[in-house]
């Protein structure tokens, strides 16, 4: 099997057209760098561009993995549109029965869909990355950035950020199954890290891991014999989730650099 280039995608289209790449600053392809910046989504940013409504330093661009950088002067159906961006974070609070993926077979919706139908104006031309995933069945805190930055901060398996889920499941832990979970648990992916584990009630268990294996959860509440009935993520990191279902608010830089450990950059902030 070939392996798959980790050439980004405006840098060989910028090979392909014998341009130079940006110098300097942030370097980014032009429909990404619409969304990144609240112009418009990046989907809605590669129709305008093909349909030949963008221009770049007054040209009319059709590329939408056209290099970009800083100077660069962008147009879209005459107007100049700034490529200045910041981070956001939002903290959306999952319903049960959207999936965290861009379609859903099964005609129940997307977390994408749930989000944009509750944002604002001001944050509707934005790309939104969902941060991790969360089951079709589980409800709670869920992350969406503009930034992919973050999302690999939110996700890689160095970061070692904690997230605390609340399961109901079947029968009753004792401080045996307990102290497995604590101590790890052995899955058919390997032994998982040692995570809090505690009873909330006497058929509900509060467990807090920092990793984020596929079904973990679950996975490791049967493993020491009492699957999960209903789940629910209530924290990540020191963020801790606080709007009622279906709604979200944006997160503040200390929540962020302090809550979630990300660096905030001055370029990050208006």
């Amino acid at each position: 099997m070939a392996r798959k280039s980790k050439t980004p995608r405006w840098l060989e289209a910028a090979r392909r057209r014998g341009a130079d790449a940006p110098v300097g600053g942030r370097a980014d392809w032009l429909a990404r760098a619409l969304g990144r910046a609240g112009v418009m989504p990046r989907t809605q940013a590669e129709a305008a561009i093909r349909a030949g409504r963008v221009e770049v330093d007054g040209q009319v661009e059709v590329e939408p993995f056209a290099p970009v950088g800083p100077g660069r002067v962008v147009r879209v159906d005459g107007r100049e549109c700034s490529l200045d961006t910041r981070l956001w974070v939002l903290m959306f609070h999952k319903p049960a029965g959207p999936v965290v993926h861009g379609s859903d077979p099964e005609g129940v919706g997307t977390v994408f869909e749930r989000l944009r139908a509750v944002l604002p104006e001001s944050l509707s031309g934005y790309e939104w990355y969902a941060v991790g995933r969360l089951d079709r069945d589980t409800t709670g805190l869920l992350l969406f950035t503009n930034d992919e930055r973050f999302v690999r901060h939110g996700t890689a398996p160095e970061t070692h950020l904690t997230k605390r889920y609340v399961a109901r499941v079947e029968g009753r832990p004792d401080e045996a199954a307990l102290q497995r979970l604590r101590e790890g648990v052995e899955l058919e992916d390997g032994l998982t890290r040692p995570a809090e584990a505690r009873l909330r009630e006497p058929e509900v268990v509060e467990l807090t891991l920092t990793e984020g294996r596929h079904h973990q959860v679950k996975r490791m509440l049967a493993a020491v014999g009492h699957p999960v009935v209903a789940l629910h993520r209530a924290a990540v990191g020191r963020v801790v989730l606080d709007v009622p279902e279906g709604t979200f608010r944006a997160l503040r830089d200390g929540e962020i650099s302090e809550g979630l450990g990300f660096r905030v950059e001055p370029q990050d902030v208006p």
